[in-house]
């Protein structure tokens, strides 16, 4: 079995309620049917009803198990305005402006996860990551412990002796430009709760990525992933993390006993972070491209609740798949 076969065998064990606000868009509408039959969740679509099932005729979609919400008649509307400037009124939101906010769907689907009327949300077919992480952040939060987001991808690397049997997770490829030591090291936690729920890895070890590897270069960009380590270790000391190391002697043993003597960590990692967005996107790419590798992601992480993004070039499968990664962790 699959890794996202078995991922959709666990959310059909659960089936929780799963919102896509995106409630006229032809993919998510043509997902519905195996989301429904394969009991990955229970999708909620929002939008006008007439919309949603006219729009669901034109391009021959089944929504027999789908519940369909216009926020504008939800009985729910008010309270959730008023929750909605509670949380933002210091921020200058008025009630005005507390209403259009939750008349926009993808407001209303974090308001819904927020107030456990979902368990969780799926959203970005037609949307930037940035539109839909927006309303996440403003009303879902980061986890406690956890101070930022990130975007993780599940590498499978088919005959790779490396990592945990080829697999890995890579962090962060898709949200933060820059990040800062401290979210670094979140990002490093945000990444092993992906491997243990997600990948089912019984031994996450984290190698926090460098152009260098125990001092053997000395530069900003390396102290930054050196403070990253020691955050990592003092905050969540739980992990088993160590940095900075190279590509190489993070996952390759012979190259990690010879880089980096006496560590847990090098040469066994299979969670691997990377110092900014650049070197992480470029990377997962690279391993994607000519490795062959399997890709599924971006995952968002970091969030009190699951809220996921969708490739705006998905197919009705990313639909189904990322549904199902909700639910797991829902």
């Amino acid at each position: 079995m699959s890794l996202l076969e078995e991922i959709r065998a666990k959310a059909a064990a659960k089936c929780p309620a799963v919102v896509l606000p995106e409630g006229t868009e032809e993919r998510t509408l043509k997902a519905i049917k195996g989301i429904v039959t394969n009991k990955l969740a229970r999708p909620i679509l929002l939008g006008d009803v007439g919309a949603v099932k006219d729009m669901a005729a034109k391009v021959g979609a089944d929504l027999t198990g789908a519940e369909i919400v216009d926020p504008a008649k939800a009985p729910y509307f008010d309270d959730y305005v008023q929750a909605f400037y509670e949380m933002r009124k210091d921020k200058g939101v008025d009630l005005d402006k507390a209403k259009k906010s939750m008349l926009d769907p993808l407001f209303f689907a974090s308001m819904m996860v927020k107030m456990g009327q979902a368990d969780g949300e799926v959203a970005g077919a037609e949307n930037t990551t940035g539109n839909v992480l927006r309303p996440a952040l403003q009303i879902i939060k980061t986890a406690p412990g956890i101070p930022a987001v990130s975007g993780s991808f599940i590498m499978i690397v088919p005959n790779c002796e490396y990592g945990d049997a080829g697999t890995f997770v890579f962090a962060d490829c898709a949200v933060t430009i820059d990040p800062k030591p401290e979210e670094l090291a979140a990002f490093a936690k945000a990444s092993v709760i992906t491997a243990t729920e997600l990948c089912g890895m019984k031994d996450p070890k984290v190698g926090m990525l460098s152009f260098s590897t125990k001092g053997s270069a000395s530069h900003a960009m390396v102290d930054k992933v050196v403070e990253a380590t020691r955050i990592a270790k003092e905050k969540y000391p739980e992990l088993k993390v160590d940095g900075e190391l190279q590509f190489d002697a993070a996952i390759v043993p012979s190259v990690g006993a010879s880089k980096a003597p006496g560590s847990d960590i090098a040469g066994k990692a299979n969670v691997l972070i990377f110092p900014d967005i650049n070197a992480g996107n470029i990377g997962y790419k690279l391993v994607q491209r000519t490795a062959k590798a399997e890709a599924i992601g971006p995952l968002l992480q970091g969030l009190a609740k699951p809220v996921n993004d969708l490739s705006r070039g998905c197919s009705v499968t990313d639909v189904e798949n990322v549904v199902a990664i909700v639910a797991v962790r829902a």
